[in-house]
């Protein structure tokens, strides 16, 4: 040791420890500052100002029951390494689709997704791109955007799409505003086959009074045109239509539309991408608007979110549709470019005279959509739509020979409602046996059945239910002897 004592290297780290951490821990103490962005007299004063008398007044729309009454036990800090390791055994307790088949569908589905999609969105020039008010600069993602609106079109069938919306629903709850806008009539029909949370968000912005929305009664998982009938008048703005509905059903949609063209009422179609490859277009069927959710495009089912909506219109509501547009023009030197154009949103010189105040949309999600359609091309789109629907009429078939039922009948696409009498029950079993079952509704189980999908998994989703069904009728006899 060159003639000095040898010192241990415990002890060294403990006497240099001690310079930086005098309480003799490697570990940082929690930050206690807590932020607050307004003190206590400009609080009074804004509650003053909207004649509330405190903080919780602000939040006297959310119902009771579920407001937190408690607060969250912060605990000890911890350790980079400790808490790394605490969220890591956390994670472990979720349960995701590369661990087991999935058959839950209900407007999220999971379909493929080329590798090639999450490694280009990675890309810094797309992901931290998002307001392209300087053509000069922002000609990638302007192009980017004008090239999903294409595609929309194309696929859609109709003449304008916008660069997206937030999602399907609320899409559809902005088509339903137009419509009534452009017609001055305020009377939507909605049917009850209709996806239940798209319905909500359309009584949401009703409450607006631009529009009042009314329901077509569906007995057999499709719309009763008769019912229908009766309910159109001259006061009817719009009716919509989803295609597959919620249910997974196909509408009679060239009746539909012929009924709601005799009251000049205007036809909104709520329609799925990948059906889109199989099934004839809204432009095809005389659509005056289209919209969905474009998650089954490129997009992971993300836990429910964030998806895009889109929307697609004729060519005479290009100035009533909502959010950014983009178009192509030339530059000074002749050279093909792309500017936002046709803006009619609040925060530009329309303001309240706008026809929405959806200022944004979700360019990331729908640059993965047209990355997928890119990549897939209309082929690659046609044989996963196909591949979903071969495997789904498999799986009705063996549900059948299993002696299972279903409550509806009509042609489907993907997915089918499975006759079951708990199916809550059913799907904690299926979970229980490594499968993620279906959306459950009274009194059965909507099944979704995508490309991923393989007919071994469907086998052992029949085999697994069978189970569950025979050892329920054995309990119901032993209890009834």
């Amino acid at each position: 040791m060159c003639g000095r004592s040898a010192v241990p290297i415990s002890s060294l780290i403990q006497s240099r420890s001690a310079e930086f951490f005098p309480n003799d821990r490697l570990v940082l103490k929690p930050f206690t500052m807590r932020y607050t962005p307004n003190p206590d007299p400009v609080v009074k004063e804004m509650l003053q100002t909207l004649g509330l008398s405190s903080l919780d007044d602000l939040f006297a729309d959310i119902p009771e029951n579920i407001r937190k009454k408690c607060t969250l036990p912060e605990g000890a800090g911890l350790s980079e390494m400790s808490l790394r390791r605490q969220l890591e055994q956390l994670a472990l307790d979720n349960v995701c689709t590369e661990d087991c088949p999935i058959f839950l569908g209900a407007g999220c589905y999971d379909h493929y997704i080329p590798a090639a999609v999450s490694h280009l969105l990675a890309r810094s020039e797309f992901y931290t791109a998002y307001t392209p008010y300087q053509p000069e600069i922002s000609q990638g993602i302007l192009q980017s955007i004008f090239e999903y609106q294409t595609l929309m079109c194309r696929l859609t069938g109709m003449a304008v799409a916008n660069a997206s919306l937030y999602c399907g629903g609320s899409a559809l709850a902005q088509a339903c505003q137009i419509a009534a806008e452009v017609t001055g009539k305020k009377r939507v029909l909605l049917p009850t086959s209709l996806h239940p949370d798209y319905a909500r968000i359309v009584e949401t912005y009703a409450i607006s009074g631009k529009m009042a929305v009314e329901y077509i009664p569906c007995p057999g998982g499709v719309v009763d045109p008769v019912a229908l009938d009766s309910l159109l008048n001259d006061q009817t703005a719009a009716v919509v239509i989803q295609y597959p509905n919620f249910y997974g059903n196909l509408e009679e949609v060239d009746r539909l539309v012929a009924l709601a063209r005799s009251v000049n009422a205007m036809v909104i179609m709520s329609v799925d991408p990948i059906a889109l490859a199989l099934l004839k277009s809204p432009g095809e069927w005389g659509a005056d608007i289209a919209v969905g959710d474009g998650q089954p495009l490129g997009n992971p089912m993300n836990f429910g979110g964030p998806h895009l909506g889109f929307m697609a219109v004729t060519e005479k509501l290009m100035r009533k549709i909502p959010g950014r547009l983009v178009g192509e023009t030339v530059d000074s030197r002749g050279q093909r470019s792309f500017v936002l154009t046709l803006q009619a949103r609040e925060q530009h010189i329309r303001r309240e005279k706008a026809n929405s105040n959806i200022c944004s949309n979700e360019a990331l999600c729908a640059l993965a959509a047209c990355m997928y359609l890119a990549f897939v091309g209309p082929l690659g789109l046609k044989q996963a739509a196909l591949n979903s629907h071969r495997l789904a009429w498999y799986a009705r078939e063996e549900f059948t020979k299993a002696g299972f039922h279903f409550p509806y009948h009509a042609p489907f696409f993907r997915e089918f409602v499975v006759s079951i009498r708990d199916p809550h029950a059913m799907n904690e079993y299926l979970l229980e046996n490594g499968i993620i079952g279906g959306y459950e509704l009274d009194g059965g189980l909507l099944l979704a059945f995508t490309e991923r999908r393989t007919r071994e998994e469907v086998d052992e989703l029949v085999l697994r239910m069978k189970e569950f069904v025979n050892c329920q009728s054995t309990e119901v006899k032993e209890v009834t002897a």
